[in-house]
């Protein structure tokens, strides 16, 4: 029985990152030329960018908040992810038929939607599936795998339109041939055990996250984090102001995603080793020195090392603060755990990018990724104070 559950639980971990990596491949094909595709086509400007990715964080991110606490409630998770990968799949290749920049807005917030619906039970299932002592390594290698998606994909967008001579538009519409394939995947691949469900009353909401002052502490660190956390949009529109050629944007995004794919897996190794907090707050430390050096980069050469150490954030601190919750936060409650934890990033997302894209606006960018690199230093100090499981909480 014993071999029974640790080969299930091995193929939820390879079956979760393979998902991953199509539904990547298919999103990044997009991603990197949405912001001169409604710049540079649509004639929108920053602010829109801004409005148009924060309010789909912030969307997508209520949805994640209630998708978990279903999944805990249903005590099953792999019809609501599954659920939300087709969704997204299915909607956001549209977006090669937008003329305006308010049908992407209604595009992308319905590509996010279905983002909100997958996300919290997907963390929720691969946290019981993988054992504690493994926690941070299988987040780690599921982020790695999300992030070759990532690799591929621009890769891909990148040769149909330098050899392949079609255009943005047609690039979006393909997408939809990886998209098709992560549909397939999600409802096939993983396998779930039978779990307890969880009433209503026992909801995160009410009994879990509340009393547990190191979650709702950790919570906290994170909205401020978030605060000046903005689109990564923001940093493809820097490197075209910085010379690089419109064409060379899906490269640069290809090498922040090298970066991310070589230190997801370490990161995540490393918090098993030494513990999430140390972890995370020399994530968001570094993450401040890169700001600055997006507001001082005075070379194409310096934007292209920035997007390089953006990576190193990414590998230290994305599959580390998930495996942190479930650290945090017991078994049967971490759908709604995750789903808050998620909640918590969008509700800031929005404000994040609004107000960063009018201080680029206003004042310059310069001012703006100042102001992103003092919100990291603020969210680790507070972190300090964070417990480190949820026993202690107790």
């Amino acid at each position: 029985m014993k071999s029974r559950i640790d080969t299930q639980e091995k193929r939820n971990v390879l079956g979760m990152g393979l998902i991953s990596l199509m539904n990547d491949m298919a999103s990044e094909m997009i991603y990197p030329l949405l912001p001169i595709f409604l710049t540079a086509v649509l004639h929108a400007g920053a602010a829109s960018i801004g409005i148009i990715e924060g309010l789909a964080e912030t969307v997508v991110s209520l949805l994640k908040y209630f998708s978990g606490t279903y999944s805990d409630r249903l005590g099953k998770r792999k019809p609501v992810f599954a659920t939300g990968y087709t969704f997204s799949n299915i909607v956001r290749p549209l977006i090669g038929i937008a003329g305006s920049w308010w049908q992407v807005l209604i595009f992308r917030v319905s590509d996010r939607i279905g983002k909100g619906v997958r996300s919290a039970p997907r963390d929720a299932l691969l946290a019981d599936s993988a054992s504690p002592e493994h926690m941070g390594i299988a987040f780690g290698f599921q982020r790695s795998m999300d992030h070759a998606g990532a690799i591929i994909g621009p890769l891909i967008a990148t040769a149909l339109i330098q050899f392949g001579g079609l255009s943005i538009k047609t690039v979006f519409l393909i997408s939809a041939v990886p998209g098709i394939i992560t549909i397939i995947l999600a409802w096939f691949l993983v396998v779930e055990k039978p779990k307890k469900k969880v009433s209503s009353g026992q909801s995160i909401m009410f009994t879990g996250s509340i009393k547990n002052r190191g979650y709702m502490l950790f919570l906290f660190a994170v909205i401020i984090f978030t605060l000046g956390n903005s689109t990564d949009a923001f940093l493809l529109l820097k490197a075209r102001d910085m010379g690089i050629a419109i064409a060379m944007l899906p490269i640069i995004w290809v090498v922040l995603h090298i970066s991310k794919a070589i230190f997801s897996i370490p990161g995540g190794w490393l918090s098993d080793r030494i513990g999430r907090k140390p972890v995370i707050i020399a994530g968001w430390i570094i993450y401040g020195l890169v700001y600055l050096g997006f507001a001082f980069a005075s070379t194409k050469l310096s934007i292209w090392f920035l997007f390089f150490a953006y990576g190193l954030f990414f590998g230290l601190c994305e599959g580390t603060e998930k495996a942190f919750v479930a650290d945090l936060v017991e078994g049967e409650n971490r759908g709604g755990a995750y789903g808050l934890y998620n909640m918590a990033i969008g509700i800031a997302a929005f404000p994040a990018s609004v107000i960063f894209g009018i201080v680029w606006e206003k004042i310059g960018s310069h001012s703006a990724f100042i102001m992103g690199a003092a919100f990291a230093i603020a969210a680790s100090i507070i972190l300090m104070f964070a417990r480190k499981t949820y026993q202690e909480a107790q």
